[in-house]
């Protein structure tokens, strides 16, 4: 079948709106109608060459839509389900599946940087060349393929807009609160940085029932939405540590979140938080970039932890997360800054390098 796909051919250029091939599918695939697509900052670092794969490759990995075939082996979905893809799917039965840690599942560590799927194929071609599949997903065109372990069957009634989310922002903040750490309620928990990960981070401690939420941003607008999806305290960098210390007797938060991906956010994540509080690193930089933080920071029982995912157990919380969405407990509506066509995906970009949006999402024709 043929369907139109962004491609990315060389880093550093806008992608491109071409005609994309799929090869039958395999019997553990499963073939998702998109039906909308995030675009997430990870896409950006893709096109800009921070991070690098195999060339040329069909970006995306926030989609959902519906169910169009499947192959002969799948049986927890089926044509017409409401899916949303996860970008970590796993084997379920490696070295680190079996030790309860999906997130580090070996076929999909060996497979996904090489633009794969977990079973080491790929089905996609472009002018009878091979095109590369990103995150197990490709979720920037009409049409993907993924393993049956990344399609995952949530509710018929929330959108596909609101949907595609839960898929890595959503997954990864709220995840990170409620599954990963865990946060007791009536704690004192800091976000540092509100972008779709921290904002995320900010209702997971909402739904957790913690105390007070002081969420870090110095952007105005950002500032804005974190009081809107239930910061308690908002405030910039600079007085951060001064409001913190005021509001929890002079020790620190308890539980701290570090989701701006900066160096300097990840020493603040440590100055912020008590003795015996966990540190959640959620943000990222460049992989062979060192960061540097003060000793005394780390001293005193902290529990300084990294998560990819929220913790993510997706066919356990992907209903979970949608089902909140549908009870009005978690707000994903306020995350979309902006509807898009397909062609629409490099502006998308563009205004996301500007640091306009929350989240931009392709949305497809039905």
């Amino acid at each position: 079948m043929k369907f139109r796909a962004a491609v990315l051919h060389k880093t550093g250029s806008p992608l491109a709106i071409e005609a994309v091939e799929m090869t039958g599918l395999g019997p553990n695939d499963v073939l998702v109608k998109l039906g909308a697509s995030g675009l997430c900052h990870t896409d950006l670092e893709v096109i800009e060459g921070q991070i690098a794969y195999p060339l040329p490759i069909v970006l995306g990995h926030e989609g959902a839509g519906r169910v169009e075939a499947v192959g002969s082996a799948v049986t927890l979905v089926r044509p017409g389900d409401k899916v949303v893809c996860s970008w970590n799917p796993s084997c379920g039965h490696c070295f680190y599946c079996d030790r309860d840690q999906p997130i580090l599942c070996e076929p999909f560590q060996r497979n996904q940087p090489q633009g794969r799927l977990i079973d080491g194929g790929q089905r996609l071609r472009i002018g009878g060349r091979v095109l590369n599949h990103f995150s197990v997903v490709s979720s920037h065109a009409e049409y993907c393929v993924v393993p049956e372990s990344g399609a995952i069957a949530v509710s018929s009634a929330i959108p596909d807009v609101y949907a595609c989310l839960i898929g890595c922002g959503v997954m990864t903040g709220v995840g990170a609160v409620c599954r990963f750490a865990k946060v007791a309620a009536g704690s004192h928990v800091v976000v540092l940085g509100c972008g779709a990960v921290g904002l995320n981070a900010i209702q997971g401690a909402v739904i957790q029932s913690a105390a007070s939420i002081i969420a870090v941003e110095p952007s105005s607008a950002r500032q804005a939405m974190a009081r809107k999806l239930g910061a308690t305290h908002v405030v910039g960098p600079e007085a951060a540590v001064e409001l913190v210390r005021g509001l929890t007797g002079g020790r620190g938060a308890d539980y701290v979140f570090e989701c701006a991906g900066a160096e300097a956010s990840m020493r603040a994540a440590l100055d912020l938080s008590r003795p015996g509080a966990d540190i959640v690193i959620l943000g990222k930089v460049n992989v062979d970039r060192q960061i540097a933080f003060r000793w005394g920071s780390m001293m005193g029982e902290r529990r300084i932890t990294r998560s990819s995912y929220g913790g993510a157990r997706p066919r356990r919380d992907f209903p979970w997360l949608a089902q909140l969405y549908l009870d009005g407990r978690l707000d994903l509506e306020s995350l979309v800054t902006e509807q898009l066509p397909l062609e629409g995906i490099n502006d998308g970009f563009a205004r996301m390098r500007r640091g306009e949006t929350i989240r931009s999402v392709i949305v497809f024709p039905q």
